[in-house]
């Protein structure tokens, strides 16, 4: 995470609130408004948790901040959409400009989706943002403050974690052009670079190691390096009880740079290393 972080375009009086938050409630309706200003600015894109900057995952805390306070000011209330009710504290999103809604698309205020976005039956979270072009594919989740990049390709049943607390957590960040297998898991505060390709299945945490087969290096923890084909896997490790295999993800094939992913040979290169498709 970077630690010059931009100004936040979120008014400061959110800082005063989050000192005595303890104290607030729905009845505080001066506290209720700026929370909510706060809000409308993640809900229309003009603030973000997280964003990149040089490279590096740059995190908006005041941001994450008025969400969790958005949980202490607003009111249960219910709302009806057609036959479907729903009682709670953060209402649905309503602003969705140039975004395609199939039915079954869930998205709560706060969260973002760019013009040019797919939302099939799925879930976004507050405080996520979904860049242009991209799609959430049927029973894909994305978790609350995750960064999905442009042109990103959430396979059927992928889950993005997300995170609010601990202050300071990173959230997900999955780049521009890249693409994560169904029922795939990038948790904890994980990163997929540019351009990647994440394996069906595969599971990538802040501190699961990533392991290029070719040279057995271990490249990072958490973080797939960008235009690279990745799956999970296992490493063995001694432990006093026995060898076991501990999960680990696998970086099997190098992409060239603006490669787009042809499916079938995406397909043969898992076969290769006999991964199945």
């Amino acid at each position: 995470m970077s630690d010059q972080s931009p100004p936040s375009p979120i008014a400061p009086a959110i800082d005063d609130l989050w000192e005595r938050r303890a104290e607030l409630s729905p009845r505080d309706t001066e506290a209720r408004a700026t929370v909510v200003s706060a809000i409308d600015l993640l809900d229309t894109g003009k603030a973000r948790v997280a964003e990149l900057s040089g490279g590096e995952v740059v995190v908006d805390e005041r941001a994450r901040r008025a969400i969790l306070l958005a949980f202490r000011v607003l009111g249960m209330a219910r709302t009806q959409v057609g036959d479907f009710q729903h009682n709670d504290r953060v209402p649905l999103k309503t602003t969705f400009d140039g975004v395609r809604v199939v039915p079954g698309a869930i998205a709560r205020w706060g969260s973002y989706m760019a013009p040019g976005v797919v939302l099939m039956p799925s879930f976004v979270n507050i405080g996520a943002y979904v860049g242009g072009g991209t799609m959430v594919d049927t029973w894909a989740t994305v978790g609350s403050c995750a960064h999905i990049g442009a042109n990103v390709h959430l396979s059927g049943g992928v889950g993005i974690g997300g995170v609010l607390e601990p202050p300071g957590a990173l959230p997900v960040v999955v780049e521009d052009d890249a693409l994560v297998g169904s029922r795939a898991m990038i948790v904890e505060g994980a990163r997929v670079g540019r351009g990647a390709v994440i394996g069906a299945g595969t599971i990538l945490s802040a501190s699961m190691p990533v392991i290029d087969v070719e040279t057995g290096e271990e490249l990072a923890r958490g973080r797939v390096p960008d235009w690279c084909v990745a799956v999970g896997g296992t490493r063995q490790k001694e432990f006093p009880g026995g060898t076991f295999g501990l999960p680990c993800v696998l970086v099997i094939k190098r992409l060239e740079p603006g490669q787009r992913h042809d499916k079938a040979a995406l397909n043969e290169a898992l076969r290769e290393h006999g991964v199945n498709t």
